[in-house]
């Protein structure tokens, strides 16, 4: 990140084409348009491009005083998908006699041309400006000679003749690129898709991109390009199957299918009276927490895997798997506040089609939601090295008004439910008590089931963590073992 050694010489220096000044602090708009453009880097200068706010034209300082929300609004253009690809910014902020300096440091883009809005914007000497057909083939011909992830790689072997032309001209270009550009765009095919990554005019044939999201047979060259959703009866791989669905084709084509299926036929919703004339209904699962989770295993996934995303239902949970782990700066430790991106075009692609609303929120959303229908907390799983897995609990409060509890349970299990119906106990306290060494022998059944939940959902390793008594398991206790 720049000095403020090196922001006095900036602020000198009123010739560079880097460096763009501006006193606003509201104008989302324009800050926006200038990241797009110094990303871009029209000019190869190959060096990040400077947006200096609390700064007039002539390099004197304005008096500015930065705010926080200055500072989170700054942030947010970085993952508010109104820029894309995503582009790569730093943002820090001096302070001087005459007042304060905001920089926004934006690196050039390997994955260019960029666009605002729809609209590829580049710096034209010191001012900017929207790129015409020419400029914007420059950008792509720059990109192409970058371009390192596997969905911006061409496909070998497939042809333009293998694409559903009618699914990108009719309704992914509209919501791409802005009404004004695509009534002046006057290029061939190619080229459009190209300008959006979907086609590599050196080899003249589909990136795998392409292939994925448009292809009329995608399978063909990626073997484990679908989902495979089965619905089971019991609680492991070994019970009787009571569904089987293969979610196959274009990737334009199997979002709206799943989204129809989550939302139709997975999601279970059962009415319970409140009073006299009201009623609540509850759900087995989150249907935009679901969703959520379904859409970011089809965006980082690895498509060069033959291995399709597994979407697996059993009587008490769902288990969603996707070939390929954490991918670049996301690790274990850090998941979910840093992401990278295995699949950028495809990425990018969900967010123009509607199927994510905001890069970077996403798990921390699901959380909310998932405590909040009563599911409890997801448990993401990084250990199986190659792929990705994370299990969502069905409702406890679906449970308790839709599926009775029956014996046989384990004697550790009931015994813990009688221990419980006295009050909140931590998992020593429990431990202590029964004289139960190990947690799969009594709280692992029991939440599971649907019996017992954290007191501290959200913060499932705090020391303060107690269980609790579902709905299920009092109506259980006072049906099968209170009054016997």
């Amino acid at each position: 990140m720049i000095t403020k050694i090196q922001l006095r010489e900036l602020l000198l220096n009123l010739e560079s084409d880097r460096v763009e000044r501006t006193v606003s602090t509201n104008n989302t708009q324009k800050f926006a348009i200038a990241i797009c453009a110094f990303a871009n880097d029209f000019s190869n200068h190959q060096q990040p491009g400077y947006l200096l706010i609390g700064v007039d034209d002539n390099g004197q300082l304005s008096g500015l005083n930065v705010t926080d929300d200055l500072l989170k609004n700054l942030g947010g253009l970085r993952s508010d998908g109104l820029i894309l690809p995503q582009p790569q910014i730093s943002i820090c902020h001096f302070n001087f006699a005459e007042g304060d300096v905001v920089v926004v440091e934006v690196l050039p883009s390997s994955f260019p041309p960029l666009r605002y809005k729809g609209q590829v914007w580049i710096r034209v000497g010191p001012g900017k400006a929207v790129a015409n057909e020419a400029e914007e083939r420059i950008l792509i011909e720059k990109r192409v000679s970058s371009a390192t992830t596997f969905d911006t790689r061409p496909c070998l072997g497939a042809s333009l003749a293998d694409l559903n032309l009618d699914i990108f001209t009719q309704y992914y270009l509209p919501k791409a690129i802005d009404a004004e550009s695509l009534k002046n765009d006057h290029r061939d095919i190619r080229e459009q898709l190209a300008s959006l990554r979907f086609f590599d005019v050196r080899y003249n044939c589909p990136t795998h991109a392409g292939v994925i999201l448009f292809g009329k047979s995608p399978e063909f060259f990626l073997f484990g390009a679908y989902v495979q959703y089965v619905s089971f009866k019991g609680l492991t791989l070994g019970s009787e199957i009571n569904n089987e669905l293969k979610f196959s084709g274009d990737l334009f084509s199997i979002l709206l299918k799943l989204d129809t299926f989550i939302e139709t036929s997975l999601i279970k919703r059962h009415p319970v009276p409140v009073t006299v004339l009201r009623e609540e209904i509850v759900k087995n699962y989150s249907f935009w927490a679901i969703r959520e989770l379904m859409m970011n295993a089809i965006m980082h996934r690895d498509y060069e895997s033959n291995t399709p995303i597994r979407f697996y239902e059993y009587s008490n949970r769902i288990e969603l798997m996707n070939p390929g782990n954490l991918y670049g700066n996301a690790r274990p430790e850090n998941f979910p506040n840093v992401n990278d991106y295995r699949n950028p075009v495809i990425a990018e692609a969900l967010k123009i089609l509607g199927y994510v609303n905001r890069f970077s929120r996403g798990v921390a959303r699901v959380k909310e939601e998932l405590l909040e229908n009563g599911n409890g907390v997801a448990e993401f799983d990084f250990s199986k090295v190659t792929v990705f897995e994370v299990k969502v609990p069905i409702s406890s409060h679906y449970l308790a008004f839709t599926d009775p509890v029956t014996d046989p349970f384990t004697d550790p299990v009931i015994q813990l439910l009688k221990l419980l119906a006295q009050g909140e106990l931590s998992s020593s306290e429990m431990r202590a008590r029964l004289g139960i060494k190990h947690r799969a022998n009594y709280i692992h059944p029991a939440i599971s089931l649907g019996l017992i939940v954290q007191t501290i959902p959200e913060k499932p390793n705090s020391r303060l963590q107690k269980y609790k008594l579902t709905e299920r398991a009092r109506k259980y206790l006072s049906e099968n073992v209170i009054k016997n």
